[in-house]
């Protein structure tokens, strides 16, 4: 757990950042998706793609499924305490324990009440999305109903374009929304994809969060990552975006498995 000066460094970092990260031109981005407690993929990745010449944008889901929870989290953070401008932590829905309840929580579950509420008030102040000036959305699921890429600055915490971000899902149909199901899962089809990208000007959205999604979807305009072993052998990777570099699908970043 951070605690005393390291937990309000955090916090205060996470303030300044605000809901809605600018990424800079002039510096290659490296995009990882889902860690779910699997430290090693962390290490890996930051030794792979030190943050001092990169700059990091995690996709969310730092914490449950895997056996290393607690360590992942407090890597990333302090990661993020070391290098403010290179590493940005995004929230995914497993980061909104105090906003909406979910399973499996096995991290949230183990902690006694006060380092539920302390983790659980951290990690309510990340960002939501992350925004490249190549035409790249970065966010853990879906993208929200808004009129343009500053309103998410200005998403409320809990809200419906809220759970958008961190709970939805896409489908590879025609369509726009196809409610939430048992799951509770907010689910988008293609047509709202490509009416709301074509709103908000990008071309690209960056995502994780949904296992059984393709990779690539909506004429390799949207990219699905997943950065952990949590799902069984899966295949863990990055996306790459070289600094300078024109993106017209998602194809034009590099995968690297890690």
């Amino acid at each position: 757990m951070l605690t005393g000066d390291a937990g309000t460094e955090i916090q205060h970092l996470l303030r300044r950042d605000g809901r809605l990260v600018s990424l800079p031109m002039d510096r290659t981005a490296v995009f990882v998706g889902d860690t779910h407690g699997d430290r090693d993929a962390t290490v890996r990745v930051l030794e792979r793609f030190p943050p001092g010449g990169h700059v990091l944008v995690f996709l969310g889901d730092y914490v449950d499924r895997g056996p290393e929870s607690l360590g992942n989290l407090t890597l990333l953070l302090e990661t993020k305490l070391a290098q403010p401008d290179r590493v940005h932590l995004l929230m995914g829905n497993h980061e909104a324990w105090a906003v909406r309840r979910f399973s499996p929580a096995d991290f949230w579950e183990r902690l006694p009440p006060p380092a539920e509420g302390a983790w659980g008030g951290i990690l309510a102040g990340l960002p939501f999305a992350a925004v490249h000036p190549a035409g790249v959305l970065a966010l853990h699921g879906a993208l929200p109903d808004v009129e343009n890429v500053a309103d998410l600055a200005r998403v409320e915490l809990g809200s419906t374009e809220w759970r958008a971000i961190t709970w939805g899902d896409w489908v590879d149909t025609p369509g726009h929304a196809f409610g939430s199901g048992t799951s509770g899962r907010p689910t988008f089809g293609a047509d709202y994809f490509a009416a709301v990208a074509s709103r908000l000007g990008i071309q690209v959205l960056v995502r994780s969060h949904q296992p059984a999604a393709p990779t690539f979807l909506y004429g390799d305009r949207c990219l699905t990552l997943f950065t952990s072993r949590a799902y069984g052998d899966s295949i863990r990777r990055v996306a790459v975006l070289h600094s300078g570099k024109t993106v017209r699908s998602a194809r034009d970043l590099d995968l690297v498995e890690i």
